[in-house]
């Protein structure tokens, strides 16, 4: 067998990831010629065919699917070699790639970059926005150092730090401004709009309401906090937003806002990373930065997010 090659692996790690030549090619910044000149050499070299291709759609053997599944752990040990490079250093520089869930980054996220590059110039910070589901799979195969989420995500290889608790807001149309707080009975009968599958919002939604995930035909759902509140002023219905929210899609929108009582509707907002990350003592720096960013956040647009307990 001829010696393989970190770009062999990481041009085929593409491609099982993506399961398409063209969008491969793209995210590995080469064209499409390359890369299949560079999988045909990396099967002869192996012997042993990495993929089936047919008309349709292109599919790993079951020798690729194992092939890949340790592809990732060398190129992950690799990228963790040049973490443990960066940390000997005793200051963050170099490249932190840094997820985030589209319910926060929109309205959090300005503010945390300013203060990220204000603290620590000499870093290059990549910001990856997508939903938790992708973002626990990226930070599992070492595509992303840590993520800023709804918590808990529960899974036993990932370290959770708690930072902040963030309060829902109902949103009704204007005209119902002054009504009564709907109880969460009178709310499970109202048209509720929630955003679409995979958001964890939409779940911490539903659990508040006590509702089963299974959609009756009077609820809709939407890509976005925006389309959400668009569609309140428009008559359609009513939804729950996190706080942070309110500065940004209600700024123009023809709403009503309304708290409710205790026990409030929220969600804890954190930070996670493998647990066994070079980067992991560096990382609780960083949960301090993102932790004074959301009070400072807070503050500034006149939010109650509350403090959880300081990262260690």
């Amino acid at each position: 067998m001829n010696h393989l090659t970190l770009k062999q692996l990481r041009y085929f790690q593409a491609l099982a990831r993506y399961r398409h030549f063209g969008r491969a090619a793209e995210a590995c910044a080469i064209s499409q010629p390359a890369l299949s000149m560079q999988i045909k050499e990396l099967e002869e070299g192996l012997g042993a065919p990495l993929l089936e291709r047919t008309a349709r759609q292109l599919r790993l053997t079951s020798f690729g699917e194992e092939f890949a599944a340790r592809a990732r752990e060398i190129l992950r040990a690799v990228d963790e070699l040049a973490d443990l490079a960066r940390t000997a250093r005793n200051q963050l520089v170099g490249r932190l790639r840094i997820g985030i869930i589209p319910t926060i980054a929109p309205y959090f996220l300005p503010t945390l970059l300013r203060q990220l590059n204000e603290t620590y110039a000499e870093l290059d910070i990549f910001v990856r926005e997508t939903l938790t589901g992708k973002l626990l799979d990226e930070l599992a195969e070492g595509r992303i150092d840590t993520a800023i989420v709804a918590l808990p995500v529960s899974e036993p290889d990932l370290t959770e730090v708690p930072l902040l608790r963030e309060e829902f807001v109902l949103v009704r149309p204007s005209e119902d401004e002054g009504q009564p707080v709907p109880s969460v009975e009178t709310l499970r009968t109202m048209r509720l709009l929630l955003l679409e599958e995979g958001h964890c919002f939409r779940d911490q939604a539903l659990a508040f309401c006590n509702m089963q995930t299974t959609r009756p035909r009077e609820w809709l759902d939407g890509s976005s906090l925006s389309t959400l509140v668009q569609m309140v002023a428009s008559g359609i219905g009513v939804t729950l937003i996190p706080e942070m929210a309110l500065p940004l899609e209600t700024r123009s929108a023809k709403v009503s806002l309304a708290r409710f009582p205790a026990p409030k509707p929220s969600r804890t907002i954190g930070m996670i990373w493998r647990t066994a990350s070079p980067l992991r003592e560096q990382l609780r720096q960083i949960a301090k930065l993102v932790q004074a960013s959301g009070m400072a956040f807070s503050k500034q647009n006149n939010l109650t997010l509350h403090p959880l307990q300081p990262p260690r």
